[in-house]
């Protein structure tokens, strides 16, 4: 008996080691941050959703953010301006739990997708969509990483505000920020529809916890809190996306 034991570990375990090793490498994610903060920065609960798909889905993760000054700070508890500057990569540290570098390190042949979560950073830090809308301007870092990991065909995750980033450096494509009617204020930044077009880009309805992929520009795109709603839909519907973005891996 304990001959026969022996010798089934003896055939089993090079056969393990081989399984081991033909399991796929894990997906290398970059996520961009914009601050943290709904009003000013990264809305916490759409970037934590984001590193706990990301994290369930296996992929090996690197948050990164711009190294500037926000366009302001806002007291939270106000919803008012307060009269302080704050940085952008400094803010976004808190939510990456320090492990985080600066957006222009970003080397986009070492990671497999990006990833861009919501919040008004997203608008203000990241671009002048806040100020400007359609005509906004994207910062210049923001603007490469966007287009160097389209142009090298990987998939581009962005939800909440975060799609007109696309719908403003990505002629033609289609992307959702939900619903183009406010329905009784259940969506309340409906009018961001609207400026999808007009910045070239087509613009799909979808629903809280729906997604929508653009396959031809490999943009994967969900509302998250462009939708007054429970937290528990926002953070599906962002798995939704993640998980699209990583089948595309």
């Amino acid at each position: 008996m304990l001959a026969a034991a022996h010798l089934l570990r003896f055939v089993t375990a090079p056969l393990a080691r081989h399984i081991h090793m033909s399991r796929p490498a894990s997906a290398k994610v970059a996520v961009v941050l914009s601050g943290c903060g709904v009003y000013d920065g990264s809305e916490v609960h759409e970037a934590s959703a984001v590193m706990v798909h990301l994290s369930r889905g296996g992929a090996d993760v690197a948050v990164f953010a711009p190294d500037v000054d926000q366009m302001h700070v806002i007291n939270h508890t106000k919803g008012e301006p307060s009269d302080e500057k704050r940085n952008v990569l400094v803010e976004s540290a808190r939510i990456a739990r320090g492990k985080i570098a600066a957006l222009s390190t970003l080397d986009v042949g070492g990671h497999d997708a990006v990833i861009l979560p919501g919040g008004f950073g997203a608008a203000k830090n990241l671009c002048t969509f806040a100020v400007d809308g359609p005509d906004c301007k994207v910062n210049p870092e923001v603007e490469k990483t966007i287009k160097s990991f389209h142009e090298a065909k990987k998939p581009i995750g962005l939800c909440c505000i975060a799609p007109v980033l696309a719908a403003k450096l990505i002629p033609g494509c289609s992307v959702t920020v939900g619903n183009d009617q406010e329905e009784g204020g259940r969506w309340p930044y409906a009018g961001t529809a609207g400026a999808v077009g007009k910045m070239g880009a087509t613009h799909i309805r979808r629903d809280v916890n729906e997604v929508y992929v653009d396959t031809e520009n490999k943009i994967v795109t969900t509302p998250a809190f462009m939708c007054e709603t429970k937290l528990h839909e926002i953070y599906d519907g962002v798995g939704h996306m993640v998980k699209e973005v990583l089948d595309m891996v």
